[in-house]
């Protein structure tokens, strides 16, 4: 059986429309006239290059006489001027389609510190669509929006690695078609401060799925931040990924995630020296991956992990955390329950979609009413209907060991299992499973009393 739900995607380019037949025969003689990333428009462009330095180990490696190796100042502030300063501009240009600051956000009581924004109009002015959730795995479809229908204004800069090992940044720089360039753009309807999309060789047409190489340059770009407030995330289809073109999503937002707060219990440690734990005390079950010998030790550890889902049909929801060197695997269900009706009405009624943003505790309301009842309890019961069962997370977990396994073979590691304990001190299995297991909750209204940000 074929599973649907009514989808009405995000808007997040100003192109995001459909093209007339009448309008895709003119492009293809004489251009869009849109100064879009496609063919018609692409020969002769040029745009920012940030070009970034490979590295073996995180920043914070030491040299040999236990000094901390001080890498030289780059030719530009990668966040704070490149990535929100270009975002700034963009938003002087009026290119956004609302202006997020604007947004009520609260940080809701409660022992994790769930964040609630309201953004009433972020789900208005969306073109209706047939969302298939049982496919992890689709093909690319050029007749649907993509993003190299995006126009270049939207683009905020190429991001390479480095050909002579040293970061370089070119104000202006021709955009190399044949080797298709990575390109980081402006979400015109964002849901937090400098929210932008990096997406992998943008030309090449890529559908929503993970790669090695494209996990890794997430990674580098979340070092290259250096700030555990900008933090990266990818969605799967299937997991309310909008767009069937890969990317990944980032922004800042200067406080912890209740994710980042969780109490964690070590699983295994691979051969590659990454630690994997679990996620204990959280409404959602997920795996952490932290540590390794190299950068590409830890990127390819949870590539092949999240490649192992994509081949087994189970959708995922990854946050990329702490400058790259923390990572949350959270495959999930709630597209599935939604389709099979197996939701509550009263949370359909919310029109969340929990995606790896709201699943890491950055819940966006679309009702004033839900932001004005927000309570932890609310958002632990929305975020425990996307969590799988204990039984399947145990399923899923078996598959995905078995995978990083392969990988750690083909290499030559040995990984060693380990029984940890806990990280901090939980509640008990017990507990949260009590949440868990309610698939229809009632809710319940929250109080006032919430720490308002400026």
């Amino acid at each position: 059986m074929m599973l649907r739900i009514k989808r009405v995607p995000t808007v997040v380019s100003n192109y995001q429309k459909d093209e007339t037949e009448e309008a895709a025969a003119a492009r293809r003689v004489s251009g869009c006239g849109r100064n879009c990333l496609n063919k018609c428009c692409i020969q002769g462009a040029k745009l920012p290059l940030y070009a970034f330095k490979r590295m073996n180990k995180f920043k914070t490696e030491m040299g040999v006489h236990g000094h901390e190796v001080r890498e030289p100042e780059p030719p530009v502030a990668f966040l704070d001027s490149l990535v929100l300063g270009e975002w700034e501009d963009r938003v002087q240009r009026g290119l956004f389609r609302y202006d997020v600051t604007a947004c009520e956000t609260k940080v809701i009581p409660g022992q994790y510190g769930f964040v609630a924004q309201l953004n009433e109009g972020r789900h208005l002015k969306k073109r209706p669509t047939e969302f298939r959730v049982d496919k992890v795995l689709q093909p690319f479809d050029g007749n649907k929006f993509n993003f190299t229908k995006v126009g270049q204004e939207e683009v905020l800069f190429q991001f390479e690695a480095s050909e002579d090992g040293e970061v370089q940044f070119h104000p202006s720089a021709p955009i190399d078609v044949e080797n298709s360039p990575s390109v980081v753009a402006i979400n015109v309807s964002p849901i937090e401060y400098g929210h932008v999309l990096l997406i992998p060789r943008v030309l090449e047409c890529l559908p929503q799925r993970i790669d090695r190489d494209s996990f890794l340059l997430a990674l580098y770009m979340a070092a290259e931040a250096g700030n555990p407030y900008f933090r990266l995330g990818y969605n799967s289809l299937g997991a309310f990924a909008t767009i069937n073109h890969l990317h990944f999503q980032a922004y800042y937002m200067a406080l912890p995630f209740p994710i980042e707060k969780a109490p964690t219990k070590k699983i295994i440690s691979t051969g590659g020296g990454v630690k994997i734990s679990e996620l204990l005390n959280y409404p959602v079950r997920g795996l952490v991956f932290e540590g390794g010998n190299s950068l590409e030790d830890l990127s390819n550890t949870v590539s092949d992990a999240c490649i192992c889902l994509q081949e087994n049909n189970i959708p995922y929801n990854v946050l990329i955390a702490d400058c790259g060197k923390r990572i949350f695997l959270l495959p999930q269900c709630y597209a599935e329950k939604q389709a099979l009706g197996e939701v509550s009405s009263e949370l359909l009624d919310t029109q969340v979609n929990p995606a790896v943003w709201e699943i890491s505790g950055h819940m966006v309301l679309k009702r004033k009413k839900d932001y004005e009842e927000a309570s932890e309890e609310n958002a632990w019961r929305l975020l425990a209907e996307v969590s799988l069962s204990e039984e399947r997370y145990q399923e899923v977990n078996a598959l995905i060991f078995e995978a990083i396994a392969r990988g750690d073979d083909a290499n030559g590691g040995v990984a060693e299992s380990v029984i940890g304990e806990a990280d901090a001190k939980p509640k008990s299995r017990g507990e949260v499973d009590a949440i868990n297991k309610n698939s229809c909750p009632a809710v319940v209204s929250g109080t006032p009393e919430c720490l308002v940000l400026q």
